[in-house]
């Protein structure tokens, strides 16, 4: 039953999303403004934002929902999470944001096109082929919890509530560009956080406190208190933390994580801005785990173990709360969805048709195109949404190896290894995506369920290394890269 509370606590966090639609909108003229907001974020924008991006709805309803199935064996997955951010902010963002400027780079592909000195524009045109595919994917995943979401909480219907959150994601993102994105992800990101740092606190309370909670968790299953879980210290059970922990190499490379550090306003902002990221992603992967063990007490038995949120926040809280809830799910959908659609509408407008074709048109209808392209990508998402391909998080995980797999290994021996070579770097990604990509399709199943990242990342990583000893480098590329690490100074 819908309540006027819930729906109230709604409207106004639309009115303020649209608000900062029309707000961004200054910035949106150009294509360095619609895609990098004009390269002036400060520190607290870009740290919640990328955390806000990276997370999405897996993390308010499937990492609870792991939490509530598997208890402290998912702590493998914050592991993964801390390291990967910490890694990034410490070691990739600076030289990446050095280079980036150096290049004046606003995609990931102009970044690799330049650092490679690649003239036939291959980068572009390999990338724009992952990023469509997993985006499309990815998004459709989003557009389907936010379907779900608006059903639970507000009973519209799955498909009025798959078109209610492509509505509003598309406006911000269409009118405001990557700035609107950036500020609503840091708004997002802060009511994803608040939430999962009180749901913990008020599910252990119920719970009857920590030693009552940990008791009853044990006497319904010793394992929920095991690191290794159901699986022991076997083959199974390494396999599977490696899998948790695998999920964290994306913060490493992804595009989508990687304009953010390129859209910073300078290197000062890389620096005051990594121990936020690290903070706020311990608050979120801490607290909804704990969230989803407090609820495995409260809802034993439980049909459905991603509906423990907002179960815990039907009966524990009052409608005010609900409605908020409903916010912070809403939150997580689309701080995901609005930087997948500005990342693929990247690579159409500015990689293919600006760079790769050379189409030659003022800024502004550029940027316009780039808008309309947006639109017609959330509409595909759409499409696939309302087929009723209803696997959401492994169709998020799948997506984010995909991009991951194919980037990450590329990105980070580009910033490290001099010896890198465009023909590597092109197998790199190549290799990555394919490998993922099969590896779910054809073998998965037969390795223990090995996370895809695993393989696709050791591809990725090998085709680039492998290919670029058989190459040479370009010794003026070289030059170039030492000038960058001269600039920063020591990284590690």
């Amino acid at each position: 039953m819908t309540s006027a509370t819930i729906i109230s606590v709604l409207v106004v966090y639309l009115i303020v999303l649209l608000g900062i639609g029309f707000w961004a909108s200054r910035e949106s003229g150009s294509l360095k403004g619609y895609y990098v907001a004009g390269k002036r974020l400060p520190a607290w924008v870009i740290a919640f934002s990328s955390n806000a991006t990276g997370e999405s709805a897996w993390l308010l309803l499937g990492l609870t929902g792991m939490g509530y199935a598997i208890g402290v064996h998912a702590f493998w997955v914050i592991l993964g999470e801390v390291l990967g951010v910490a890694c990034a902010w410490v070691w990739v963002a600076r030289p990446f944001k050095e280079a980036t400027d150096r290049f004046d780079s606003i995609t990931v592909p102009d970044y690799l096109t330049a650092r490679f000195n690649d003239t036939s524009h291959v980068f572009r045109w390999v990338s724009a082929v992952i990023v469509l595919s997993m985006v499309t994917a990815y998004t459709a995943a989003q557009l389907t919890a936010s379907g779900k979401a608006f059903d639970s909480f507000l009973g519209t219907g799955y498909e009025v509530g798959v078109w209610i959150g492509l509505g509003i994601v598309l406006f911000y993102t269409t009118v405001g560009g990557f700035k609107a994105v950036a500020y609503s992800d840091f708004l997002q990101g802060i009511l994803m956080l608040g939430c999962l740092l009180l749901l913990p606190v008020v599910g252990i309370r119920a719970a009857g406190g920590w030693g009552p909670m940990m008791d009853a968790l044990a006497q319904a299953d010793p394992a929920l208190l095991r690191p290794m879980g159901s699986f022991g210290l076997g083959t199974a059970g390494i396999i599977s933390a490696l899998g948790s922990v695998a999920i964290g190499f994306a913060f490493l490379g992804s595009p989508q994580l990687l304009t953010r550090f390129m859209a910073a306003r300078d290197q000062k902002q890389i620096i005051d801005g990594g121990l936020w990221a690290v903070l706020c992603v311990i608050g979120f992967d801490v607290g909804a785990i704990l969230g989803g063990m407090s609820g495995r007490v409260l809802y034993p038995g439980l049909a459905d173990q991603e509906t423990i949120l907002p179960q815990m926040g039907a009966d524990l809280f009052p409608a005010l709360f609900t409605g908020i809830l409903l916010v912070v799910v809403l939150a997580a959908i689309m701080s995901t969805v609005d930087s997948l659609l500005i990342l693929a509408s990247s690579a159409v407008v500015r990689d293919v048709a600006q760079q790769a074709l050379g189409i030659d048109r003022s800024e502004r209808w550029l940027a316009n195109v780039g808008k309309a392209v947006t639109v017609v990508i959330g509409v595909v998402g759409l499409y696939v949404a309302l087929a009723e391909v209803r696997l959401i998080f492994s169709f998020v995980l799948f997506a984010w190896s995909g991009i991951a797999c194919a980037f990450t290994p590329v990105v980070l021996c580009s910033l490290f290894w001099e010896r890198t070579t465009r023909a590597g770097a092109v197998a790199g990604m190549i290799g990555g995506f394919v490998v993922t990509v099969a590896w779910v399709l054809f073998f998965k199943e037969g390795f223990y369920d090995l996370y895809e990242m695993i393989p696709g990342g050791i591809a990725g990583f090998a085709c680039c290394i492998g290919v670029s000893l058989m190459t040479e480098p370009d010794p003026a590329v070289v030059a170039e890269m030492r000038e960058v690490r001269k600039a920063i100074g020591p990284v590690f």
